[in-house]
Protein backbone atom coordinates (compact mmCIF):
# COMPACT_ATOMS: atom_id res chain seq x y z
CA UNK A 1 0.00 0.00 0.00
CA UNK A 2 1.22 3.69 -1.05
CA UNK A 3 0.88 6.68 1.62
CA UNK A 4 -1.43 8.49 -0.89
CA UNK A 5 -3.81 5.57 0.20
CA UNK A 6 -4.41 7.20 3.22
CA UNK A 7 -4.80 10.88 2.48
CA UNK A 8 -8.37 12.60 2.40
CA UNK A 9 -10.08 15.64 3.26
CA UNK A 10 -10.46 16.33 6.93
CA UNK A 11 -12.45 19.74 8.19
CA UNK A 12 -10.35 21.73 10.28
CA UNK A 13 -13.12 22.35 12.99
CA UNK A 14 -13.29 18.68 13.69
CA UNK A 15 -10.12 18.38 14.95
CA UNK A 16 -10.53 18.49 18.71
CA UNK A 17 -9.32 21.75 20.89
CA UNK A 18 -10.81 20.01 24.31
CA UNK A 19 -12.10 16.68 25.35
CA UNK A 20 -15.76 15.65 25.86
CA UNK A 21 -17.12 17.44 29.19
CA UNK A 22 -17.25 13.74 30.76
CA UNK A 23 -14.70 11.38 29.96
CA UNK A 24 -17.06 8.19 28.81
CA UNK A 25 -19.27 10.63 27.17
CA UNK A 26 -17.45 11.00 23.97
CA UNK A 27 -18.88 9.59 20.86
CA UNK A 28 -18.40 6.13 20.13
CA UNK A 29 -18.66 4.90 16.34
CA UNK A 30 -18.94 0.70 16.66
CA UNK A 31 -17.52 -1.19 13.59
CA UNK A 32 -18.11 -4.91 13.04
CA UNK A 33 -15.45 -6.05 11.23
CA UNK A 34 -17.13 -9.18 9.56
CA UNK A 35 -20.57 -7.66 9.05
CA UNK A 36 -18.95 -3.86 7.87
CA UNK A 37 -22.26 -2.62 10.21
CA UNK A 38 -21.74 0.56 12.32
CA UNK A 39 -23.23 1.40 15.01
CA UNK A 40 -23.05 5.34 16.95
CA UNK A 41 -23.27 5.16 20.60
CA UNK A 42 -21.82 6.77 23.33
CA UNK A 43 -17.91 5.67 24.82
CA UNK A 44 -19.88 4.38 28.15
CA UNK A 45 -22.01 2.16 25.63
CA UNK A 46 -18.48 0.12 24.94
CA UNK A 47 -19.50 -2.49 28.08
CA UNK A 48 -22.44 -3.92 26.27
CA UNK A 49 -19.96 -5.53 24.22
CA UNK A 50 -17.84 -7.53 26.34
CA UNK A 51 -18.43 -10.20 28.86
CA UNK A 52 -16.71 -12.14 32.06
CA UNK A 53 -13.43 -13.38 31.36
CA UNK A 54 -12.53 -10.91 28.32
CA UNK A 55 -9.88 -8.92 28.58
CA UNK A 56 -8.43 -5.24 27.83
CA UNK A 57 -5.18 -4.13 27.31
CA UNK A 58 -4.30 -1.26 28.79
CA UNK A 59 -1.00 1.34 28.36
CA UNK A 60 -0.34 2.84 31.80
CA UNK A 61 2.77 5.22 30.81
CA UNK A 62 2.13 8.44 32.43
CA UNK A 63 2.78 11.34 30.74
CA UNK A 64 5.00 14.17 32.22
CA UNK A 65 5.41 18.03 31.56
CA UNK A 66 7.45 18.09 28.81
CA UNK A 67 7.34 21.17 26.91
CA UNK A 68 9.84 23.74 28.66
CA UNK A 69 10.17 27.53 28.15
CA UNK A 70 13.66 28.90 28.14
CA UNK A 71 15.56 32.38 27.44
CA UNK A 72 19.00 32.26 25.46
CA UNK A 73 21.67 34.03 27.29
CA UNK A 74 22.70 37.28 26.44
CA UNK A 75 19.91 37.81 23.04
CA UNK A 76 17.11 36.87 25.66
CA UNK A 77 15.06 34.93 22.39
CA UNK A 78 12.31 32.72 23.28
CA UNK A 79 13.08 29.07 22.93
CA UNK A 80 10.92 26.27 23.31
CA UNK A 81 12.54 23.09 24.78
CA UNK A 82 10.57 19.61 24.36
CA UNK A 83 12.20 17.11 26.73
CA UNK A 84 12.24 13.88 24.61
CA UNK A 85 14.13 11.42 26.70
CA UNK A 86 17.22 11.38 29.85
CA UNK A 87 20.09 9.81 28.46
CA UNK A 88 21.85 10.11 31.35
CA UNK A 89 20.38 10.72 34.87
CA UNK A 90 23.76 11.03 36.40
CA UNK A 91 25.06 13.82 33.85
CA UNK A 92 21.62 15.03 33.62
CA UNK A 93 21.39 14.87 29.70
CA UNK A 94 18.56 14.83 27.52
CA UNK A 95 17.55 14.39 24.01
CA UNK A 96 15.20 17.50 23.44
CA UNK A 97 13.62 19.29 20.59
CA UNK A 98 13.88 23.46 20.08
CA UNK A 99 12.26 25.80 18.52
CA UNK A 100 13.22 28.34 16.41
CA UNK A 101 16.16 25.56 16.08
CA UNK A 102 17.95 27.82 13.71
CA UNK A 103 19.41 29.63 16.57
CA UNK A 104 20.70 27.23 18.92
CA UNK A 105 24.03 25.68 18.57
CA UNK A 106 26.40 23.92 20.43
CA UNK A 107 27.95 25.56 23.21
CA UNK A 108 24.80 28.13 23.77
CA UNK A 109 23.17 28.40 27.22
CA UNK A 110 19.25 28.33 27.80
CA UNK A 111 17.69 29.54 31.17
CA UNK A 112 15.07 29.02 32.79
CA UNK A 113 11.63 30.50 35.53
CA UNK A 114 12.12 33.27 36.74
CA UNK A 115 15.28 32.94 38.98
CA UNK A 116 17.35 30.82 36.67
CA UNK A 117 17.79 28.49 39.15
CA UNK A 118 17.69 26.06 36.21
CA UNK A 119 20.07 26.34 33.32
CA UNK A 120 20.87 23.99 30.21
CA UNK A 121 24.27 24.00 27.95
CA UNK A 122 23.38 22.45 24.12
CA UNK A 123 26.44 20.28 23.63
CA UNK A 124 25.35 18.24 20.38
CA UNK A 125 23.38 18.50 17.45
CA UNK A 126 21.02 15.47 16.93
CA UNK A 127 18.65 16.43 13.74
CA UNK A 128 17.51 19.63 12.37
CA UNK A 129 15.44 20.18 15.48
CA UNK A 130 17.25 17.93 17.79
CA UNK A 131 19.78 18.82 20.39
CA UNK A 132 21.25 17.39 23.67
CA UNK A 133 21.32 19.29 26.41
CA UNK A 134 23.41 19.13 29.53
CA UNK A 135 21.04 20.89 32.43
CA UNK A 136 22.91 22.43 35.46
CA UNK A 137 21.19 22.59 38.40
CA UNK A 138 22.53 23.03 42.05
CA UNK A 139 20.62 21.00 43.79
CA UNK A 140 19.97 16.91 44.48
CA UNK A 141 18.62 14.65 41.39
CA UNK A 142 15.20 14.49 42.64
CA UNK A 143 15.08 18.47 43.24
CA UNK A 144 16.21 18.25 39.60
CA UNK A 145 13.41 16.28 38.42
CA UNK A 146 11.08 18.40 40.49
CA UNK A 147 12.37 21.78 39.19
CA UNK A 148 11.69 20.07 35.57
CA UNK A 149 7.99 19.09 36.82
CA UNK A 150 7.42 22.65 38.06
CA UNK A 151 8.82 24.35 34.68
CA UNK A 152 7.40 22.12 32.67
CA UNK A 153 3.46 21.78 30.84
CA UNK A 154 1.82 19.70 29.44
CA UNK A 155 2.65 18.52 25.87
CA UNK A 156 -0.76 19.07 24.09
CA UNK A 157 -0.52 18.55 20.57
CA UNK A 158 0.66 21.47 18.36
CA UNK A 159 -2.61 21.23 16.39
CA UNK A 160 -4.16 22.44 19.32
CA UNK A 161 -3.69 26.32 18.89
CA UNK A 162 -5.22 27.70 22.63
CA UNK A 163 -2.91 27.64 25.58
CA UNK A 164 -2.83 24.82 28.17
CA UNK A 165 -5.25 25.14 30.52
CA UNK A 166 -5.32 23.90 34.36
CA UNK A 167 -7.96 21.37 33.21
CA UNK A 168 -5.67 19.54 30.78
CA UNK A 169 -3.13 18.23 33.01
CA UNK A 170 -5.89 15.52 34.55
CA UNK A 171 -7.16 15.39 30.92
CA UNK A 172 -4.38 14.61 28.99
CA UNK A 173 -3.65 11.69 31.06
CA UNK A 174 -5.18 8.50 31.56
CA UNK A 175 -6.78 7.64 35.25
CA UNK A 176 -4.54 4.50 35.20
CA UNK A 177 -1.63 5.98 34.36
CA UNK A 178 1.45 4.71 36.41
CA UNK A 179 5.02 5.00 35.21
CA UNK A 180 6.00 8.25 34.03
CA UNK A 181 7.65 8.44 30.75
CA UNK A 182 5.65 9.57 27.91
CA UNK A 183 5.65 12.91 25.92
CA UNK A 184 1.94 12.25 24.63
CA UNK A 185 -0.90 10.30 26.27
CA UNK A 186 -2.09 7.03 25.02
CA UNK A 187 -5.25 8.84 23.70
CA UNK A 188 -8.36 6.24 23.33
CA UNK A 189 -7.43 5.69 27.07
CA UNK A 190 -8.70 9.02 28.12
CA UNK A 191 -12.30 7.63 27.93
CA UNK A 192 -12.43 5.55 30.46
CA UNK A 193 -13.60 6.53 33.82
CA UNK A 194 -13.30 5.36 37.13
CA UNK A 195 -16.98 4.61 37.13
CA UNK A 196 -16.97 2.67 33.92
CA UNK A 197 -13.87 0.91 34.91
CA UNK A 198 -15.78 0.00 38.08
CA UNK A 199 -18.67 -1.34 35.71
CA UNK A 200 -16.47 -3.41 33.84
CA UNK A 201 -14.62 -5.25 36.75
CA UNK A 202 -18.17 -5.84 38.22
CA UNK A 203 -19.60 -7.43 34.95
CA UNK A 204 -15.93 -9.59 34.94
CA UNK A 205 -14.12 -8.67 32.44
CA UNK A 206 -10.59 -8.57 33.30
CA UNK A 207 -7.48 -6.10 32.42
CA UNK A 208 -3.74 -6.59 31.07
CA UNK A 209 -1.59 -3.33 31.58
CA UNK A 210 1.84 -2.61 30.05
CA UNK A 211 4.24 0.24 30.01
CA UNK A 212 4.90 1.90 26.11
CA UNK A 213 5.79 5.20 26.38
CA UNK A 214 4.95 7.28 23.88
CA UNK A 215 7.37 9.25 22.07
CA UNK A 216 6.96 11.92 19.35
CA UNK A 217 7.93 9.50 16.97
CA UNK A 218 4.30 7.97 16.53
CA UNK A 219 2.97 10.82 15.32
CA UNK A 220 6.21 11.60 12.79
CA UNK A 221 4.96 12.51 9.25
CA UNK A 222 5.40 9.66 6.71
CA UNK A 223 7.78 11.07 3.74
CA UNK A 224 8.04 7.88 1.75
CA UNK A 225 5.45 6.84 -0.91
CA UNK A 226 6.54 3.49 -0.24
CA UNK A 227 5.43 2.22 3.25
CA UNK A 228 7.63 -0.56 3.69
CA UNK A 229 10.39 2.13 3.47
CA UNK A 230 9.04 4.56 6.60
CA UNK A 231 11.17 3.71 10.18
CA UNK A 232 9.51 4.50 13.47
CA UNK A 233 11.63 5.61 16.16
CA UNK A 234 11.80 3.35 19.31
CA UNK A 235 9.70 3.40 21.90
CA UNK A 236 10.84 1.80 25.84
CA UNK A 237 7.69 -1.03 26.01
CA UNK A 238 7.83 -3.49 29.28
CA UNK A 239 5.50 -6.46 29.66
CA UNK A 240 5.43 -8.21 32.75
CA UNK A 241 4.56 -12.05 33.37
CA UNK A 242 1.16 -10.72 35.02
CA UNK A 243 0.13 -9.35 31.46
CA UNK A 244 1.53 -12.23 29.50
CA UNK A 245 -1.08 -14.83 32.03
CA UNK A 246 -3.83 -12.51 31.65
CA UNK A 247 -3.41 -12.35 28.10
CA UNK A 248 -2.55 -16.13 26.99
CA UNK A 249 -5.31 -17.67 29.13
CA UNK A 250 -8.03 -15.41 27.66
CA UNK A 251 -6.11 -16.94 24.33
CA UNK A 252 -6.61 -20.35 25.51
CA UNK A 253 -9.98 -19.32 26.35
CA UNK A 254 -10.93 -17.67 23.08
CA UNK A 255 -12.30 -14.51 24.42
CA UNK A 256 -12.60 -11.32 23.34
CA UNK A 257 -9.32 -8.72 23.87
CA UNK A 258 -9.09 -5.66 23.01
CA UNK A 259 -6.13 -3.41 22.66
CA UNK A 260 -6.98 -0.24 24.23
CA UNK A 261 -5.61 2.24 21.80
CA UNK A 262 -3.02 1.56 19.04
CA UNK A 263 -0.22 1.66 21.67
CA UNK A 264 -1.11 -1.01 23.44
CA UNK A 265 -1.80 -3.45 20.05
CA UNK A 266 1.72 -2.22 19.23
CA UNK A 267 3.07 -3.74 22.36
CA UNK A 268 0.81 -6.79 21.75
CA UNK A 269 2.35 -7.79 18.51
CA UNK A 270 6.01 -6.36 19.76
CA UNK A 271 6.38 -9.46 22.34
CA UNK A 272 4.51 -12.12 19.83
CA UNK A 273 6.30 -15.46 20.17
CA UNK A 274 6.29 -17.83 16.97
CA UNK A 275 3.34 -19.73 18.51
CA UNK A 276 1.22 -16.91 18.79
CA UNK A 277 1.31 -16.52 22.52
CA UNK A 278 2.25 -13.33 24.36
CA UNK A 279 6.17 -12.92 25.58
CA UNK A 280 7.04 -10.91 28.54
CA UNK A 281 9.41 -7.79 27.27
CA UNK A 282 11.54 -5.34 28.65
CA UNK A 283 13.56 -2.82 25.90
CA UNK A 284 12.55 -1.45 23.19
CA UNK A 285 10.04 -1.72 20.05
CA UNK A 286 10.14 0.41 16.44
CA UNK A 287 7.29 -1.88 15.54
CA UNK A 288 5.34 -0.63 12.35
CA UNK A 289 2.00 -2.11 11.47
CA UNK A 290 1.06 -1.35 7.93
CA UNK A 291 -1.47 -3.31 5.82
CA UNK A 292 -1.39 -6.10 5.06
CA UNK A 293 -0.83 -7.16 8.54
CA UNK A 294 -1.86 -10.35 10.62
CA UNK A 295 -2.58 -9.45 14.31
CA UNK A 296 -1.65 -12.18 16.69
CA UNK A 297 -3.39 -11.47 19.94
CA UNK A 298 -6.11 -8.67 20.07
CA UNK A 299 -9.34 -8.94 18.17
CA UNK A 300 -10.85 -5.78 19.14
CA UNK A 301 -9.48 -2.30 19.51
CA UNK A 302 -10.56 0.95 20.93
CA UNK A 303 -9.12 4.05 19.13
CA UNK A 304 -9.15 7.52 18.48
CA UNK A 305 -9.72 8.91 15.11
CA UNK A 306 -6.33 9.95 13.33
CA UNK A 307 -5.33 11.89 11.04
CA UNK A 308 -4.49 11.84 7.25
CA UNK A 309 -1.45 9.85 5.81
CA UNK A 310 -0.57 9.13 9.82
CA UNK A 311 0.96 5.58 11.30
CA UNK A 312 -2.18 5.03 13.62
CA UNK A 313 -4.58 5.42 10.59
CA UNK A 314 -2.13 2.63 8.87
CA UNK A 315 -2.25 0.41 11.89
CA UNK A 316 -6.46 0.51 12.06
CA UNK A 317 -6.70 -0.21 7.93
CA UNK A 318 -4.48 -3.29 8.54
CA UNK A 319 -7.23 -4.36 11.45
CA UNK A 320 -10.35 -3.73 9.97
CA UNK A 321 -9.50 -3.55 5.93
CA UNK A 322 -8.90 -0.37 3.76
CA UNK A 323 -12.38 -0.32 2.55
CA UNK A 324 -13.52 -0.12 5.77
CA UNK A 325 -12.14 2.03 7.20
CA UNK A 326 -12.81 4.58 4.25
CA UNK A 327 -16.09 3.83 5.20
CA UNK A 328 -16.07 4.59 8.84
CA UNK A 329 -13.94 7.60 8.74
CA UNK A 330 -16.57 9.52 5.54
CA UNK A 331 -19.36 8.41 8.08
CA UNK A 332 -17.37 10.07 10.59
CA UNK A 333 -17.10 13.24 8.72
CA UNK A 334 -20.60 13.54 8.04
CA UNK A 335 -21.45 12.72 11.52
CA UNK A 336 -19.00 15.44 13.16
CA UNK A 337 -16.89 13.50 15.10
CA UNK A 338 -14.06 14.55 16.53
CA UNK A 339 -10.62 13.52 15.65
CA UNK A 340 -6.86 13.36 17.07
CA UNK A 341 -6.01 13.26 20.63
CA UNK A 342 -9.03 15.08 22.63
CA UNK A 343 -11.28 13.11 20.12
CA UNK A 344 -14.11 10.84 19.71
CA UNK A 345 -13.28 6.82 19.97
CA UNK A 346 -14.13 4.17 18.08
CA UNK A 347 -14.42 0.43 19.36
CA UNK A 348 -13.54 -2.19 16.36
CA UNK A 349 -15.54 -5.86 17.18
Amino acid sequence: MKLSSFNFELPDNLLAEYPSEHRDEAKLMVIHRETGKIEHKMFKDLINYFDEGDVMVLNNTKVFPARLYGNKEKTGARIEVFLLRELNAEQRLWDVLVDPARKIRIGNKLYFGDDETLVAEVIDNTTSRGRTLRFLYDGSYTDFRQKLKDLGETPLPKYIKRDVEESDEDRYQTIYAKHEGAVAAPTAGLHFSKHLLKRLEIKGVDFAELTLHVGLGTFNPVEVEDLSKHKMDSEELIIDEKATEIVNSALDRKRRICAVGTTAMRGLESAVSSNGRLNTHEGWTNKFIFPPYDFSIANSMVTNFHLPKSTLLMMVSAFIGHDLMKKAYKEAILESYKFYSYGDAMLIV
